[in-house]
């Protein structure tokens, strides 16, 4: 199996009981939670808009986008806000753990679960543990 060549730190973040990572120079800031306006005949995964900072800026829900059910947010629950070319979006998630260094990372499994996985670019170790690296213009396009 060939070795996924991204390198450097990652934000490590929990979605249910899964773990992933979002390459550092992807996140503009992380949030704790806020409110959220609706947006009427918005995409499923999309929750809505914040107010960041005087910018209006999507918050799209990380368990709809990977198929989970919703759950209430909780005090670890966070908006990770990433960049992608000139667009803000912020994903939310169940918990944020730590800037991490993804070691070994490989290429996704074809089939994993018995389904393909557009959002992530590779798996690597992190900890004691695995984290899957997700490619955020296939969360926000895919």
């Amino acid at each position: 199996m060939t070795t996924v060549t991204e390198r450097g730190p990652f934000v490590e973040i929990g979605i249910g009981k899964e773990r992933y990572a979002i390459h550092i120079h992807e996140i503009h800031e992380i949030i704790k939670m806020q409110e959220i306006t609706p947006i009427p005949g918005g995409r499923p995964n999309l929750l809505g808009v914040i107010n960041l900072r005087g910018k209006v800026t999507p918050v799209v829900s990380l368990r709809s986008r990977f198929g989970l059910p919703e759950a209430p947010f909780t005090k670890s629950s966070r908006i990770v806000v990433i960049r992608h070319e000139e667009m803000m979006v912020g994903l939310v998630v169940d918990q944020v753990f730590q800037v991490t260094a993804i070691e070994d990372i490989q290429p996704p499994p074809d089939r994993a679960g018995g389904a393909e996985h557009p959002c992530i670019s590779g798996v690597g170790r992190a900890g004691a543990g695995l984290a899957g690296i997700l490619k955020p213009e296939r969360i926000l396009f895919g």
